[in-house]
């Protein structure tokens, strides 16, 4: 078994492929258990996950401070090498690379709630995926949707992602892509290729007092979705359905560059568009 001074690295005595599990929810969630015993059964896992959640970070990257990387055998892995981070997503997946070796494919999640539409700008568990993809490795990105109860059951999420990281594999991804993927509730009814929808949080401010009488403020959300067509990635799990979207990391708004080389001040004529 691996010690917390000495990372196991993948292993070279077998072709299996080398997968890196990461999270936001922690090492201890139970969603990250789910995909990595899954996992287990296509490839050589390695988890390195958050000692404690960092849900909603972002792809924020800890450079103020040193970070710890340990092996945690209490969180329940068995046989399989799990690491806990203190430091974020991301950099969950910059020590696991440099550490373990740099893997075949990320897988991030499970995670304990949608990430889906405007989620994915605050989403660590979408950040963990980017991060892969700075390496040039294929990243997929994986998220649970509740019962109308509020339970969460990981299984059938597991067992596709085990599926799609088969596929995965074999045919690639494009360059500064990866795949966002929403479980719905239950077991699924069948998988859509999907669009971001508006799926987002409408912030509120909470103004508190604490017993000393200072205030402090608390940011709350409620859940915004209209856009729930067939095609969007809330349409398809609200009906049932896995959401498997494929997003691009590139943000340049290429119908503007054109106009705006003509009308901005200063800008040379005949600059690229």
């Amino acid at each position: 078994m691996p010690s917390s001074d000495h990372p196991l690295p993948y292993s070279d005595l077998h072709d299996r492929p080398r997968i890196l599990i990461a999270n936001d929810d922690g090492i201890f969630s139970p969603g990250i258990k789910a995909l990595a015993v899954a996992l287990a059964e296509v490839g050589d896992v390695r988890v390195v996950a958050p000692d404690v959640e960092q849900s909603a970070v972002g792809h924020g990257i800890t450079i103020r401070r040193p970070l710890r990387f340990r092996h945690t055998a209490a969180a329940g892995f068995g046989d399989i090498p799990a690491y806990r981070v203190d430091g974020t997503p991301a950099d969950c997946v910059v020590l696991g690379v440099h550490l373990l070796g740099t893997p075949d494919i990320v897988v991030s999640g499970i995670n304990i709630g949608p990430n889906m539409g405007h989620d994915l700008t605050h989403s660590g568990t979408v950040a963990a995926a980017i991060e892969g993809l700075a390496f040039g490795v294929p990243s997929i990105a994986t998220s649970q949707v509740s019962s109308e109860n509020g339970e969460y059951s990981f299984e059938a999420g597991a067992r596709y992602t085990a599926q799609l990281v088969r596929h995965v594999l074999q045919t690639g991804l494009p360059p500064r892509t990866l795949l966002n993927v929403n479980f719905p509730a239950g077991e699924p009814r069948g998988a859509r290729v999907t669009r971001l929808s508006d799926h987002r949080y409408e912030d509120h401010l909470l103004h508190r007092q604490d017993p000393e009488g200072k205030a402090y403020y608390w940011v709350a959300g409620t859940i915004r979705a209209e856009d729930v067509g067939d095609d969007t990635d809330n349409g398809a799990v609200l009906s049932g359905h896995v959401s498997v979207t494929p997003v691009r990391l590139d943000l340049t708004a290429r119908d503007l560059l054109g106009p705006l080389a003509q009308d901005l001040p200063g800008v040379e004529r005949g600059t690229p568009a």
